[in-house]
C-alpha cells in the first residue's frame, strides 16, 4: 500500500511576512513639541530685543570683575562694608574722569583750533620739505593752496564745534549717558552682592561642580583685576613718559597732555595695533608742530619705552596677572572689536583668558606620547 504523502511548502517558498512599523504620537507630546518651539523663537526675539541691554549687563559684570579686588582689600584691610568700599572707588573714580575732562576739554579745543589755523601752513612745509630732500614736487603750487585753504577750513570749522559738541553731550547724548548710568548701576550691584550672587549659583550646583565652577570664578577675579591694574599702572607710566617728552622738545603743555593720554590709553589698553596707533598719532602732530627734530626724539621715545615695556615693564608687572598666547591675543582683539566694537577689544584680552582657564580647568589633559623627530633637540617642547 503506498504511502501518500503531503509535501509541505519550504521556507523559501513562503511569502516574507510583512512588518509595519507603527509610531503613535500623543496630543500631549504635540503639544510639547509646539510649546518648545514657541519657547525657543521667543527666547530668541527677546534676546534680539534686549541685545543692548544684555551687552550692558557683560560690560557690568566684567567691570565687576576687575572692582573685586579693590574691594577685597579695602575690606580685609579696613573692615569696611563692601558697600563702602565700592562706593569710595567710584568717587575716586567720578574725581579721576572729572579732572581729566577738565583738562582734556581745553586742550582738545586747543588742538582743534591750532590744527585748523595752522592747516595750510603745515602742507606748505610738507611740500617743501619733499622738494628740499627728494626733489619731488607733490603738487602743484595753486593746487597746494586750494588743498591747504579747504584742509584749513574744514579743520577750523571742526575745531569750533568740537568743544561745544563735547560740553553738550550731556543733552544730545541722552542714549549715551544713560548707557553709561545704567552699565555705572549693574556694576555696582554685581560688586557689592557679589558673595552672595556666587552662593546663589553654586548652591545649583553638585558639590564636585562646585570646586570647579567657583576657583573659576575666583580665576575670573584675579585674571580681569590683574589684567585691569597692571594696564593702568603702563598707562600712567607711559603717559608720563609722553607728556615729558613732548613738553621737553617743545609741544605745547596742554597739546601735550591731550597727546599723552590718548597715546598712552591707546597702546595700552588696544592690544596689537593699540602699540602702532598710540605711538603714530603723537609723533605726527608733534612732527606738524615743532618740525622733524622734535618728532624724531619723540619716535625715539616710543621705539626705547617700548622695549623696555615689552621686556621688562610688562612681564615685570603682568607675570602673576595674566598670561596669554600673543597669537591668542591678536585673534581675541580682533574678534572682540567685530563683535562689540572698540569696547569690545578693551575686553577681548581678559575675556579669552577666562576662557582658556575655563578649558583647562574642565578639560582632560594628557601626556604626549608622539615623538616628532625635529622636537628633539628643542628644550621648551621636551619640558613638561
Amino acid at each position: 500500500m503506498a504511502e501518500s504523502t503531503q509535501r509541505q511548502p519550504s521556507d523559501e517558498a513562503q511569502p516574507p511576512a510583512s512588518s509595519t512599523l507603527t509610531i503613535r504620537i500623543e496630543g500631549r507630546t504635540v503639544w510639547y513639541i509646539v510649546g518648545a518651539i514657541l519657547t525657543t523663537l521667543v527666547t530668541l526675539w527677546a534676546a534680539r530685543e534686549m541685545s543692548g541691554l544684555l551687552i550692558m549687563l557683560a560690560l557690568s559684570f566684567f567691570f565687576s570683575l576687575a572692582l573685586q579686588p579693590a574691594v577685597i582689600w579695602l575690606v580685609e584691610r579696613f573692615e569696611w562694608r563692601r558697600g563702602s568700599a565700592v562706593g569710595v572707588i567710584y568717587l575716586a573714580g567720578f574725581v579721576f574722569a572729572g579732572l581729566m575732562l577738565f583738562l582734556l576739554i581745553p586742550a582738545v579745543a586747543e588742538f582743534a583750533r591750532r590744527v585748523g589755523a595752522s592747516g595750510g601752513a603745515w602742507l606748505a612745509d610738507v611740500r617743501t620739505w619733499a622738494v628740499d630732500t627728494f626733489g619731488i614736487e607733490p603738487y602743484s603750487p595753486g593746487t597746494g593752496v586750494e588743498v591747504a585753504e579747504g584742509a584749513s577750513n574744514a579743520l577750523a570749522g571742526w575745531a569750533k564745534s568740537a568743544l561745544g559738541g563735547i560740553v553738550g553731550i550731556a543733552t544730545t547724548g541722552i542714549g549715551l549717558v544713560f548707557n553709561l548710568a545704567t552699565i555705572a548701576m549693574f556694576t555696582f550691584y554685581f560688586t557689592v552682592d557679589a558673595p552672595r550672587f556666587k552662593r546663589t549659583v553654586l548652591s545649583h550646583m553638585h558639590p564636585s561642580l562646585q570646586q570647579r565652577v567657583g576657583w573659576t570664578w575666583d580665576e575670573a577675579i584675579r585674571q580681569t583685576g590683574g589684567y585691569f591694574y597692571s594696564r593702568l599702572l603702563l598707562m600712567l607710566i607711559n603717559g608720563t613718559g609722553f607728556f615729558f617728552t613732548m613738553v621737553a622738545v617743545g609741544v605745547p603743555t596742554m597739546d601735550a597732555l591731550f597727546l599723552s593720554v590718548f597715546g598712552a590709553f591707546v597702546s595700552v589698553f588696544i592690544p596689537a595695533v593699540g602699540t602702532y596707533i598710540g605711538g603714530a598719532v603723537p609723533v605726527l602732530i608733534t612732527l606738524a608742530i615743532q618740525g622733524w627734530t622734535a618728532a624724531l626724539i619723540v619716535l625715539a621715545y616710543v621705539l626705547i619705552y617700548q622695549q623696555i615695556e615689552n621686556y621688562w615693564l610688562s612681564p615685570k608687572i603682568s607675570s602673576k596677572t595674566m598670561t596669554l598666547n600673543g597669537a591668542v591675543a591678536f585673534g581675541a582683539a580682533l574678534a572682540g572689536g567685530a563683535l562689540a566694537g572698540p569696547m569690545g577689544a578693551f575686553v577681548a584680552l581678559p575675556v579669552a583668558a577666562l576662557i582658556i582657564s575655563f578649558l583647562a580647568n574642565f578639560s582632560q589633559a594628557y601626556d604626549v606620547v608622539y615623538d616628532t623627530v625635529p622636537e628633539r633637540s628643542d628644550p621648551e617642547t621636551t619640558t613638561a
